[in-house]
């Protein structure tokens, strides 16, 4: 059904559509693995800065401290990570990325592009390139 032209002449319509219709399709590819976005988010977060505390996690991927330990223990309990006594100050517990969480995020981050190559499959190459540019100005602003 053809949306309103009003609504299609509004950037923020566009990008929250096409925002939800991406999001749903990893959903759906987590939800094989039984995870979830934030299992997602953290692991990447442990790949690319390395080992953090629960609560600079928190802070990183600004979601609740409540609900970072839920997906914190779930990935504990698939043994996807490790948690581990920090050196500098044993009341803070480190939490860091293991091979099992790697091999996870490199079947997600397949995922993740198989999802991304199937809803802008309507753009050139260069299109995607600048289309990936644009959105991190855009993200960088708000």
């Amino acid at each position: 059904m053809e949306k309103p032209p009003t609504l299609l002449g509004i950037d923020a319509y566009l990008l929250s559509q096409s925002g939800k219709a991406g999001r749903n399709r990893v959903a759906d590819r987590l939800a094989a693995y039984g995870l979830r976005l934030w299992h997602f988010a953290v692991l990447a977060a442990l790949a690319d800065f390395g080992p953090h505390s629960q609560r600079d996690l928190s802070l990183r991927l600004s979601v609740d401290v409540s609900d970072m330990a839920k997906v914190i223990d779930q990935l504990a309990a698939d043994s996807r990570i490790d948690r581990v006594r920090d050196e500098a100050d044993r009341r803070r517990v480190l939490v860091s990325l293991n091979d099992r969480g790697r091999d996870l995020l490199a079947a997600l981050r397949r995922d993740a592009a198989e999802v991304d190559h199937e809803l802008l499959s309507g753009l050139t190459a260069a299109e995607r390139k600048q289309l990936h540019a644009l959105l991190l100005k855009v993200l960088a602003q708000v």
